[in-house]
């Protein structure tokens, strides 16, 4: 074969390549509203920035009549690129061939990227569009889910790990995003579930859709596994873009800075009163966490789920920081079994990875009744505790309003090694509320008083000395569990100043196999 009919061939097989299983299957891909694995890379990418790997690998399947039909690059398009001029690695499930159905070759292509993405220390964007295991493999397909799960495991706490779901993610193929550090999902054509409607028809009697049974909205609002939602696939990828620019590229490094205009010591004169007179009445924490961060910049992780505690991303000074905050304005802002999780699994992310935390406070304690407790609220709630326990990054905290028990002590107290913590002067840090406590501290008198304006009063004012005594942050401060008591209009300007005191900062945990926190 001459020169020139060799560059031909190799010019021919890369088109064979890319149009994976054939234009009419494309079209159809295209019909329902899906990009193929080529075009989600390319828009993911900075632009010429792709280098594939393994374009011509072909499964190496005989049963079932296979072996008269193979693709190249089977069903999955691997390789790395940059995004924002950042090295990471990626992988795309083609749905075009055999609907993105893992085999045994394609497992070694992306296990072949996730071991070197280890080895240079970049992250792993996988971008799913899968059946699950390809029926006609048999166990080689389940051995292949195993392989990539292993190195997802490995790569854990090394590297960001990030999945987008553009399909109907189905049995195994759910678990390798499920132990990466994010999950994204688009609302047109975004499924997770380990068995389908089908199955679940047959086993349990349940009729059940897609989109109700793992949809976008359900695995965002209810289950909690969905980070992020989008409208769109182009929306996904442009969250992946956003999310990466908070994030190192390994355990070893830390987030990019990003120039900024904004002063470090702006001052915001709402903060001063954004706290309402009663203690009872809501507001929204968003508000402040915009008025202090740079340029009102905030990334909320799992934005709809678990509202009573707001978690995501943001800088200060150009730093990236983690931030973690109760809600007041959803269920009182308390801690629950879901919220803990939430927050828990937030936290050591960001330790993992370098990311500072900066706590905002304001908890009236853990939800009570019987639901929580059957729950295991006492072991998620654990979680949390644990998460800021071990935590070494740099810990700032500042308490807005209400922090009380437990809950004072899981939201980054001192105690859990914060380093820096501040409160507002409308802190109240104490057992518990003011009402709560008066009825356990004056039970008896309580019980002996019969008549009921009586009984109001005589509660009024023990409520009173318990609020001048505890309703304060002075109390803490007495002790050194507070740093300082700082005007809310300066806030940004002394977090800034902490997170620099504590760039330096150097503390680690006993040495061990690793930690057996409560799962």
């Amino acid at each position: 074969m001459a020169f020139e009919e060799k560059i031909k061939e190799l010019l021919d097989k890369r088109v064979e390549a890319k149009l994976g299983g054939g234009q009419k299957r494309i079209d159809t891909q295209h019909a329902k509203g899906k990009l193929t694995a080529r075009e989600r890379i390319a828009l993911l990418l900075d632009e010429g920035s792709f280098e594939e790997f393994d374009m011509f690998v072909t499964h190496r399947c005989t049963n079932f009549d296979m072996q008269k039909q193979s693709f190249l690059g089977d069903g999955v398009v691997t390789g790395y690129g940059t995004i924002d001029g950042r090295l990471v690695y990626v992988f795309a499930h083609d749905f075009t061939v055999y609907a993105g159905s893992l085999s045994e070759t394609m497992s070694l292509k992306i296990c072949k990227i996730m071991d070197q993405a280890m080895k240079v220390g970049a992250p792993v964007i996988g971008l799913n569009d899968s059946g699950g295991a390809r029926i006609q493999e048999g166990c080689n397909s389940l051995a292949g889910f195993a392989e990539i799960f292993e190195r997802n495991i490995l790569a854990s706490g090394v590297i960001p790990q990030i999945s987008a779901i553009f399909g109907p993610c189905a049995g195994g193929a759910v678990y390798s995003p499920a132990l990466t550090d994010f999950i994204m999902m688009s609302k047109e054509n975004s499924y997770m579930f380990l068995t389908g409607p089908k199955v679940v028809k047959t086993v349990t009697g349940e009729d059940v859709n897609e989109e109700k049974l793992g949809g976008a909205m359900v695995h965002s609002t209810k289950s909690g596994v969905a980070h992020f939602v989008g409208d769109t696939e182009q929306d996904v990828l442009n969250m992946i873009r956003r999310l990466m620019g908070f994030l190192p590229s390994n355990n070893f490094e830390e987030a990019p800075r990003v120039e900024t205009n904004d002063p470090i010591d702006r001052l915001e004169d709402s903060l001063n009163s954004i706290i309402p007179e009663s203690p009872n009445t809501p507001y929204d924490v968003k508000e402040i966490i915009t008025a202090i961060v740079d340029d009102g910049d905030f990334m909320e992780v799992h934005a709809k789920y678990a509202t009573n505690l707001v978690v995501g991303f943001a800088r200060f000074n150009g730093m990236s920081v983690g931030i973690v905050a109760n809600q007041p304005c959803s269920m009182a802002g308390v801690l629950d079994s879901n919220s803990s999780r939430k927050g828990g699994r937030f936290v050591r992310f960001c330790d993992a990875f370098n990311i500072p935390i900066v706590t905002l406070v304001d908890v009236p304690g853990f939800l009570p009744g019987t639901g929580q407790e059957y729950g295991g609220v006492i072991v998620h709630g654990a979680k949390f505790l644990f998460a800021y326990g071990e935590a070494t990054v740099p810990k700032v905290t500042v308490t807005l309003r209400k922090s009380y028990g437990g809950a004072h002590l899981v939201m980054s107290c001192k105690q859990l090694r914060g380093d820096i913590n501040y409160a507002w002067p409308t802190a109240q840090i104490a057992v518990m509320g003011a009402s709560g406590a008066t009825e356990v501290l004056y039970g008896r008198q309580l019980k002996e008083i019969t008549d009921p304006e009586e009984r109001a009063k005589f509660m009024a004012e023990k409520e009173a000395e318990y609020n001048n005594q505890f309703a304060n942050p002075y109390n803490a401060a007495k002790y050194g569990y507070i740093d300082d008591v700082i005007e809310p209009r300066n806030t940004r300007f002394r977090i800034i100043r902490a997170l620099q005191a504590l760039s330096t900062k150097k503390d680690s945990n006993p040495p061990k196999k690793h930690t057996n926190i409560p799962l």
